[in-house]
């Protein structure tokens, strides 16, 4: 069990999606893996690799700016297309803890 907990840390984010993306699918071995990534990916397997690479090197930059940060600088580029009010309708409706959304509507009302 160690050996493989190893081995999934040097992958990663990716390497937790995939590994839980592969009990989702009930198979074993190859066809496992083969499912798996034809499920993530939006062009079969070819997307799900290229989708793991996505979720990795956005993994990587969160943990290095912070959640909050690339959500402030997102909602900032969103104020460009909607208005304040338009906005917190949208941030009500996100999945996300109610702490973050009072942060995110803290940051619509001083922009």
């Amino acid at each position: 069990m160690d050996e493989l907990v190893k081995k999934i840390a040097g992958f990663g984010v990716p390497g937790l999606v995939l590994i839980i993306t592969m009990s989702s699918t009930g198979l074993a071995g190859a066809a496992a893996l083969t499912a798996a990534l034809a499920a993530l990916g939006p062009f079969g397997m070819i997307g799900g690799i290229a989708l793991l690479g996505f979720i990795g090197f956005s993994a990587d930059k969160i943990s290095e700016f912070g959640t909050e940060a690339i959500a402030k600088a997102v909602v900032k580029e969103e104020l460009k297309k909607f208005s304040k009010s338009e906005l917190k309708i949208k941030v009500n409706k996100y999945p996300i803890t109610k702490g973050m959304k009072l942060k995110i509507i803290d940051f619509i009302n001083k922009a």
